[in-house]
C-alpha cells in the first residue's frame, strides 16, 4: 500500500540537472527517476535546456528561464517562479538537492504561503562551508534547516561537517549514498586491451581542485624506462583557461604521452574507461570547496579500474585503501609516485583492485537511497 506521504507530489527543483554534466547533476537526475520508480509523483523544474539536447524521461520535467548559477538575479527569477506556483507548492513535498535552489528559497522560507507540506535537502559539502563563512547566509541557511523535514548528505564525511557547523541538523540527517548511473548497471566486464602501454585516465573537470597537476608531476618523477610506457588522458573541460594552459605546460615537459579530450558524450567515455589501465582524480580541499564523495570513482571502479585518489573529504567513502584503490595524503608527491609506480610494474595487482571495484561499486541503490530521503 503507498503511505499517505507517497501520495503527495514531490517537486525536485534544481540548478543541476542533464544537460549539464557533474556528480550533483548526475545524484539528482538519479534520484528522481527512483522517487518516480518508488510510485511517487514527481516532477522535475531545472534550468532551460536546448530542445534537441532533452532526454525521454520517466517523470515531467519543466524547464525554466534560468541560467542555473548562484548570482543573485538567477535567485530572484527562480524565486519569481517558485511565488507564482506557491499553491501547488504548498501542498506537496519540495526537494532541493542542491545550493542554488537552497538560496532562493531562503529569501522566500518567511512567508507562510510558500511552505511546502514537506521540505527535504540535500548538502554536498562545499555549500555547507560557504553558507557558515558569512553571518547573513549562516543565519538564513539555519532557518531553512530547522524548517527541513528531512536532511540528507552522501557520506558520513559531509554529515559530520554539516552537524558540525549547523547542529541543527542533527537528529533530521540522514545518509543517501551515492551510485552507479542507471546505465552503468548493465555495464560488462572489461575488455582486454592488448598493448604494452599503460593508460591513466583521469575525469573531471579542469580545476586546480581536481588534481590533474599533481597527476601530473608525480608521473614525472618516475624513471625514464617507466614513463616511456605511460599514456596519461585527460576527460573534462574547465573555466580556468590559464590551469589547462599549464597542464598543457608541464604535459610537454613530463616525458609522458599525454592526451586532452576534452568533454565526451556518455557513449564515448565508456570506451574511454575500457581502454584505461587506471583511474586517478586527486582532489583536495581548498578553502570552502571540498571533495564531498565523487561518484566518478565509482564508474571507474564499475569499469573495473584500479583508482589513485588523495585521501581527502568523503573519497574514503567512494575508494577503499588497498582494496578498490591506493589512497594518498593529499600533495605529498612521493607518496604518489610510490603509488603509480606500484601500479604501473603490477598488472597483476591492478586486475585485483578493478576487480574488487566492480563489486564495490554496486553495493549502493539508487532506490533505497531515494526511499530514505523519501521516507518509504
Amino acid at each position: 500500500m503507498v503511505s499517505a506521504v507517497a501520495r503527495q507530489s514531490v517537486f525536485i527543483i534544481t540548478h543541476e540537472f542533464y544537460p549539464r554534466r557533474g556528480g550533483i547533476a548526475t545524484f539528482t537526475e538519479e534520484i528522481a527517476k527512483a522517487s518516480s520508480g518508488l510510485g511517487y509523483p514527481t516532477e522535475v523544474w531545472a534550468p532551460h535546456a536546448p530542445g534537441e539536447k532533452e532526454k525521454s524521461w520517466p517523470f515531467p520535467i519543466r524547464r525554466l528561464p534560468l541560467k542555473g548559477t548562484h548570482d543573485f538575479s538567477c535567485q530572484m527569477r527562480l524565486a519569481r517562479h517558485l511565488v507564482a506556483n506557491r499553491r501547488t507548492l504548498r501542498r506537496a513535498t519540495v526537494y532541493l538537492p542542491e545550493p542554488g535552489p537552497m538560496l532562493a528559497m531562503m529569501t522566500l522560507q518567511f512567508f507562510k504561503a510558500l511552505r511546502p507540506r514537506r521540505l527535504l535537502l540535500t548538502f554536498h559539502g562545499s555549500e555547507i562551508l560557504r553558507f557558515a563563512e558569512s553571518s547573513t547566509r549562516r543565519c538564513l541557511a539555519r532557518a531553512l534547516i530547522n524548517r527541513a523535514d528531512r536532511i540528507s548528505t552522501l557520506t558520513n564525511y559531509t554529515r559530520r561537517l554539516l552537524c558540525t557547523h549547523f547542529p541543527e541538523a542533527e537528529a533530521k540527517t540522514v545518509i543517501t549514498p551515492g551510485a552507479l548511473r542507471s546505465d552503468f548497471a548493465t555495464a560488462q566486464p572489461r575488455r582486454t586491451i592488448c598493448s604494452d602501454k599503460v593508460v591513466i585516465l583521469t575525469v573531471g573537470r579542469l580545476h586546480p581542485r581536481k588534481g590533474q597537476m599533481f597527476i601530473l608531476e608525480a608521473l614525472k618523477a618516475l624513471p625514464p624506462h617507466l614513463r616511456q610506457r605511460i599514456e596519461y588522458w585527460m576527460v573534462g573541460t574547465g573555466r580556468h583557461s590559464d590551469y589547462e594552459m599549464l597542464l598543457r605546460t608541464s604535459a610537454e615537459d613530463s616525458g609522458v604521452t599525454t592526451r586532452f579530450f576534452g568533454d565526451v558524450g556518455d557513449d564515448q567515455l565508456d570506451d574511454v574507461y575500457d581502454q584505461a589501465d587506471i583511474f586517478a582524480m586527486t582532489s583536495i580541499n581548498h578553502e570552502t570547496s571540498v571533495e564531498g564523495f565523487g561518484l566518478v570513482y565509482l564508474e571507474a571502479s564499475a569499469h573495473g579500474l584500479p583508482v589513485v585518489a588523495h585521501a581527502v573529504g568523503g573519497v574514503p567513502e567512494a575508494v577503499v585503501d588497498g582494496v578498490t584503490g591506493l589512497l594518498v595524503p593529499p600533495v605529498n608527491l612521493p607518496a604518489l609516485t610510490t603509488a603509480f609506480q606500484r601500479l604501473v610494474t603490477d598488472a597483476e595487482f591492478r586486475r585485483t583492485l578493478g576487480t574488487n571495484g566492480q563489486d564495490w561499486a554496486r553495493r549502493n541503490c539508487w532506490a533505497r537511497s531515494a526511499g530514505v530521503l523519501l521516507g518509504s
